[in-house]
């Protein structure tokens, strides 16, 4: 088995690297993101994210590997996809995988959606079910998204609106919502990112809805942790937003991911 602080410590990278899903455009579009991790100031991980988009039909591939001195402790390496339909309101997912590897161990997970809603799951190894985890019901299902289309942020303008929304998530072992609440107007100044101009704050709360382990200290931590902040900036493309940066206060550091190089 997987060291345990390891493995909580991957959770909240995983967590972190969902906030950095890059939103489909118009016809045709092909983007592409790079981000660093860093935990308490030091790189640990590298993420690429890639996204092909034609109006109507994405798809989406995040690749994250363990770099750096954080490479002394373990290896590990995630790979998720995301497709499905691209309309006005953002991105609604109909199929996504993940597979993660970390100190010879695999894990990966397949859901299918339908009508807005979770069609199909399967997880490898499966999922402990005891009397600390939290049942997953049908009605939990209902209107829910993958873990990376959600985070395709439309509209008019980088303003205060894009902030007031909720995003109920489904990652074929969790289901749980993020609210997004407005904080502040910004703006992204340094040469070493990718991305230099206006940004929108948002704040974000994590609710646990089923799935869970109601002992898991990173789930009730999570939960009760009021500094999870997600810096948004515009794409080229008129009324799309991408994260620039993520951020996570944990008790081993700050958990940040910070947009690096971006092309379009």
């Amino acid at each position: 088995m997987l060291n345990a602080g390891f493995r909580q410590t991957m959770r909240l990278a995983a967590f972190a690297v969902a906030l950095l899903s890059l939103p489909a455009g118009a016809a045709e579009l092909a983007a592409r993101a790079e981000y660093m991790v860093t935990m308490g100031g030091t790189h640990v991980a590298n993420a690429r994210v890639n996204l092909n988009d034609n109006g109507s039909i994405y798809s989406l591939v995040l690749d994250a590997k363990i770099t750096g001195l954080a490479q002394l402790v373990a290896s590990g390496t995630a790979k998720a996809t995301s497709s499905g339909s691209s309309g006005a309101t953002g991105l609604k997912a109909q199929k996504f995988d993940i597979v993660t590897r970390a100190s010879g161990e695999e894990f990966t997970a397949a859901v299918t959606y339908a009508g807005g809603s979770v069609d199909s799951f399967k997880v490898a190894p499966p999922i402990v079910n005891n009397i600390d985890r939290v049942a997953i019901e049908r009605k939990h299902l209902v209107a829910a998204n993958d873990m990376l289309a959600p985070f395709v942020l439309k509209g008019p303008a980088l303003d205060k609106q894009l902030c007031s929304r909720q995003m109920p998530i489904f990652t074929g072992v969790e289901r749980f919502n993020l609210t997004l609440k407005y904080v502040k107007d910004d703006t992204a100044t340094s040469k070493r990112t990718g991305y230099q101009g206006p940004l929108v704050l948002c704040s974000m709360h994590y609710t646990p809805i089923s799935g869970h382990y109601t002992t898991n200290e990173i789930t009730t931590y999570l939960a009760r942790n009021e500094r999870i902040l997600v810096w948004y900036a515009p794409l080229k493309t008129p009324g799309y937003y991408i994260p620039y940066r993520a951020l996570i206060t944990t008790e081993a550091g700050d958990l940040s991911v910070v947009l690096t190089d971006l092309s379009e």
